[in-house]
């Protein structure tokens, strides 16, 4: 095990307190949640960061990365939704092109087809990250702030499809023409 992959496995376990601070009911119980989600957001910045800086990038990494990011994502946008702090409706679309995008990845890795990131993802995982966290201590701020924290999360709602976009026609190219399979007669 590399720090790096000690870092996600952490991202991974930081969830469950991060779920039972959402609960709490208490002036603290925002700021608590949102200590929680930036502490496990950071260290999706840092493993990747020190996996490539120590040249420790690995396989176990390459498949709990992205299943770390998802979970806390995930936990995230089904409380605020189930609390009315978020819409439903913007946090299905996020989590329908998650799992969408997932899939195809891993349907692609079976035919040894890498999906890369792209500069486009990394912003659409930006305004998901800023909106979780503002939607997190809208309780605690001025009503303004549950407004902005609706607003990008319907920004990153859009991003997410605009991305999907792009890795679905990234796929096509990559497998090519004949890609599609054959029609049923």
């Amino acid at each position: 095990m590399t720090l790096a992959n000690w870092l996600t496995l952490l991202r991974v376990l930081l969830i469950a307190p991060f779920v039972a601070a959402f609960w709490l009911d208490a002036p603290a119980g925002p700021w608590l949640a949102f200590a929680l989600f930036v502490v496990a957001a950071l260290t999706d910045l840092f493993d990747g960061l020190i996996a490539r800086a120590r040249n420790e990038l690995s396989d176990f990494g390459r498949m709990l990365d992205p299943i770390a990011d998802k979970l806390l994502v995930a936990a995230a946008l089904v409380l605020l939704a189930a609390f009315d702090r978020a819409s439903p409706i913007a946090v299905i679309l996020i989590l329908a092109r998650e799992i969408l995008i997932s899939g195809l990845r891993e349907w692609l890795a079976g035919r040894g087809v890498g999906l890369p990131v792209s500069k486009s993802a990394k912003w659409k995982t930006a305004s998901q990250m800023m909106a979780i966290v503002l939607l997190l201590v809208a309780p605690a701020l001025p009503p303004p702030a549950q407004a902005v924290g609706e607003g990008l999360l319907w920004l990153a709602a859009a991003l997410t499809w605009l991305t999907a976009l792009d890795y679905l026609r990234t796929a096509r190219q990559a497998l090519g023409p004949a890609s599609g399979g054959q029609r049923a007669p």
